[in-house]
This record gives structure tokens, sequence and C-alpha cells, in this order.
């Protein structure tokens, strides 16, 4: 694993969650980060060394190198601040407390399968994307 990369753990049988990925990774001119599905052996790993509940976060995970992590509308607030340009006008919204941020997040979250639907099995990375991911 690379040591300087974060680390960006989502929900790999999400619609919503891997066409969010897709929109990072376009975006993500500095090769800032890498990608695993929380059902990955990597990403189950990832999530027990930190303690983090999956019970209660089961959709997006942004890991900071080192011991840091950010998640729900944290974690979404985090990775649209690494685009830079106007995407770092987004962080207004840290100034509305997490607690109504996570609300909005949660209910969406909840909802993801029902709006968007969901895959039977994790998406398979192209070839020019597979480093790019930590499980393949």
């Amino acid at each position: 694993m690379e040591k300087e990369k974060k680390i960006i753990l989502f929900d790999g049988v999400c619609n919503l969650c891997n066409g969010a990925i897709q929109f990072v990774i376009k975006r993500d001119k500095k090769d800032t980060f890498r990608y695993a599905a929380l059902q990955s052996e990597i990403g189950e790993q990832l999530v027990t060394e930190r303690a983090i509940d999956t019970a209660k976060v089961d959709s997006i995970i942004l890991i900071e190198p080192g011991v840091a992590y950010f998640t729900k509308s944290d974690a979404a607030l985090q990775i649209s601040k690494s685009f830079g340009g106007s995407w770092k006008l987004l962080s207004i919204f840290t100034w509305i407390p997490k607690s109504f941020r996570d609300v909005v997040y949660d209910l969406i979250a909840r909802n993801r399968y029902k709006l968007f639907g969901r895959k039977d099995a994790c998406m398979i990375p192209t070839p020019e994307l597979q480093a790019k991911f930590l499980d393949s």
C-alpha cells in the first residue's frame, strides 16, 4: 500500500457509490486517492484496524495517511476539497453542524439502493484503473 495516498472505502455494490468513485477518479488530477470496496478483504481489514462500525457507516470512509479518517459528510467534503479550484467552495458546508449534515447524508445512504439500485458484485476496474484499487 502506498503510504502517502488517501484511501476511499466505498460500498462496492451500490450504484451511487460506484458513480461517486468514477466522479472522483475523473477529478483526481494529482493522483491523491486509492480505492477499495468495503466488502473486499483490504476494506474489511482497514475498518477493523480503525475500529469503524460498518453498521453505522456503510457507504463512504476516507482514510488519510496515518491514523486520521473521515466518515459520511465529512468524508465527502474532504474529498471534494482535494479537487482544488471552485470545488473548495463546498467547504462552506462545514459551517453547518455535522449532526445536521449527517442526517441528510444518512437519509440518502439509507435509501441508496432503492433510488439508484445495486449490483450483484463489486465493480471490476478497467485495466488502466486497476493500479488505483487496493484489492485488484
